[in-house]
């Protein structure tokens, strides 16, 4: 066998396992950092904490779906969709779609690195969860429900 073809046919499994590693990554909610302990507190002014100033809307009762989307992005609009209906399907959560090209102190500031991504707040504000990439309604609706018993709790 030619080193030619093993080179080929290295490349394309590689490229093989990564498309599928992509797939199985992309738009999956991913916990935020927790820190937990007596001796450790939470700072009153956390990064991960987004008030109404910050995102340009009123946060949502129960939970709110901050959505980071970019003009040319195809993925934002699946999100966009899937985000609008979940709204819909749950009383007290509020979508908030922020491009993030004019918010780039923001997306700094949370360090969103492509688009979609969307963040999953507590009535408070807090990050709960995030997910880049365009995430499936049940993930959605999932998160939405560890936000809502984050509030309860």
């Amino acid at each position: 066998m030619s080193p030619g073809i093993v080179v080929l046919v290295a490349a394309v499994v590689a490229g093989v396992l990564l498309s599928v590693l992509k797939t199985w990554y992309d738009g999956r909610f991913r916990a935020t950092r927790v820190i937990e302990g007596p001796a450790v507190s939470k700072p009153e002014t956390s990064t991960d904490q987004l008030t109404a100033e910050d995102i340009g809307a009123d946060l949502g009762e129960r939970a709110t779906l901050l959505q980071f989307s970019s003009a040319f992005c195809a993925p934002c609009r699946a999100t966009r969709r899937v985000l609008a209906e979940v709204e819909t399907m749950v009383d007290g959560v509020r979508h908030v779609e922020l491009d993030a090209e004019s918010n780039l102190e923001l997306v700094r500031r949370l360090n969103i690195l492509r688009t979609p991504t969307v963040l999953v707040l507590d009535a408070a504000g807090d990050t709960v969860t995030r997910a880049s990439g365009a995430p499936r309604k049940a993930d959605v609706i999932a998160a939405l429900g560890v936000a809502v018993d984050r509030q309860a709790s």
